[in-house]
C-alpha cells in the first residue's frame, strides 16, 4: 500500500494510517482523495485488520483541502458552440467530483471495522469531514477543530454537516458552521464529540493503541454487527432498528463465537475468534465460496 500522503502499518490486527506531510500541514492534495479510500477499501475488503487508527505528524492533524485541488481544469474551446456544450455539463462534472470527494470519507463510516482518529493540533476544514466519519475521536489538549470553509466563502460539502449535526447540538453545529471559529479539545469533550483528551501526542497514541488493542481482541463478527446497528440506529427509528437487529442476529449470531468468548474469559486467555471473510471480488462456484 504505497502512498504519497500516508504511512501504513498493520500489526496485531491494528492498521495504523499516519498522515505524513507535516511540512505541508498534511493538506489534502489530489493524491489524498485517491489514496485514503484505496487504503481503507484494501484493509476492509481483504480483512487485513480488525481496527483502524488514523493519526498524523507535525503541528496539525490536517489543514484541510489543498488549494491545488481548486486548480483551473475547466476545458475551454475557441469554438463558441463547443464551448456552450462544455458549459452545459459543468454542473454535472462538479457534482460528480463532489460525490467522489465525499466517498473518501464515507468509506470510513462504511468500513466493517471501527476507525479511531487521534488528533493533535488542528483538524481544519476537510479535517472535520474526516474525523466526523470516524467511529471515535481522541484529542491532545492543544487540539482544535474548525469548519473553516465559511472563511473562504464555501459551504462545507464533503461530509461535515450530515455527520456533525448528529454529533453536536444543532445550535453549536450552526455556530461553528456560520463563524468558522475554533472549537477547543476541552469544549469538544464537554459536548461528547471527543472521547478523551490527553496532555500530548505520545500519551494519546499510547492510549488510543490500547483501546484499539482491546477492540481487536473482541469477536470481529460482533464488532461488525455493533458498528452496523449503531450506524443504522442513528438514521432510523427505534422500531426499524429493533427489527433490523433481529434480522441481523438471525443470520449473523454465532453460538461458537459466544462459547469461545466465555471459555477464554473463564480460562484467562485471548479468545480465538474467526476474522471477517474477505469481501467478494468476483462470482465463484458457490454462494459462500
Amino acid at each position: 500500500m504505497n502512498s504519497t500522503c500516508f504511512n501504513v502499518s498493520i500489526e496485531n490486527n491494528i492498521a495504523h494510517l499516519v498522515l505524513n506531510r507535516p511540512e505541508k500541514r498534511n493538506s489534502m492534495v489530489p493524491e489524498f482523495w485517491d489514496e485514503l479510500p484505496k487504503i481503507i477499501h484494501k484493509i476492509n475488503e481483504d480483512s487485513l485488520a480488525r481496527v483502524i487508527v488514523i493519526s498524523s505528524t507535525g503541528p496539525h492533524f490536517t489543514s484541510g483541502i489543498d488549494t491545488s485541488v481548486f486548480g483551473n481544469s475547466e476545458k475551454v474551446s475557441d469554438n463558441s458552440m463547443k464551448q456552450k456544450k462544455l458549459d452545459r455539463v459543468k454542473g454535472a462534472k462538479l457534482y460528480d467530483t463532489v460525490k467522489y470527494l465525499q466517498q473518501t470519507f464515507s468509506c470510513l463510516e462504511e468500513s466493517r471495522v471501527p476507525v479511531l482518529a487521534a488528533i493533535q493540533g488542528g483538524a481544519i476544514g476537510g479535517g472535520v469531514d474526516l474525523i466526523t466519519a470516524c467511529d471515535m475521536r481522541y484529542m491532545t489538549e492543544d487540539a482544535f477543530l474548525s469548519i473553516f470553509e465559511i472563511n473562504i466563502g464555501m459551504t462545507a460539502d464533503v461530509g461535515t454537516f450530515p455527520r456533525i449535526a448528529k454529533l453536536l447540538p444543532e445550535g453549536i453545529a450552526k455556530e461553528l458552521a456560520y463563524t468558522g471559529r475554533r472549537m477547543s479539545a476541552k469544549e469538544a469533550k464537554s459536548l461528547g464529540l471527543v472521547n478523551q483528551i490527553f496532555p500530548d501526542k505520545d500519551s494519546m497514541l499510547r492510549a488510543v493503541m490500547e483501546i484499539a488493542k482491546e477492540i481487536a481482541n473482541k469477536a470481529p463478527l460482533a464488532i461488525y454487527g455493533s458498528k452496523r446497528i449503531i450506524n443504522f440506529a442513528r438514521d432510523h427509528s427505534t422500531s426499524d432498528t429493533l427489527d433490523y437487529i433481529g434480522i441481523w442476529n438471525a443470520s449473523m449470531l454465532q453460538q461458537d463465537e459466544i462459547i469461545e468468548a466465555m471459555n477464554a474469559n473463564r480460562e484467562g486467555r485471548e479468545a480465538d475468534f474467526v476474522d471477517l471473510p474477505s469481501k467478494r471480488k468476483q462470482m465463484g462456484p458457490g454462494l459462500t465460496e
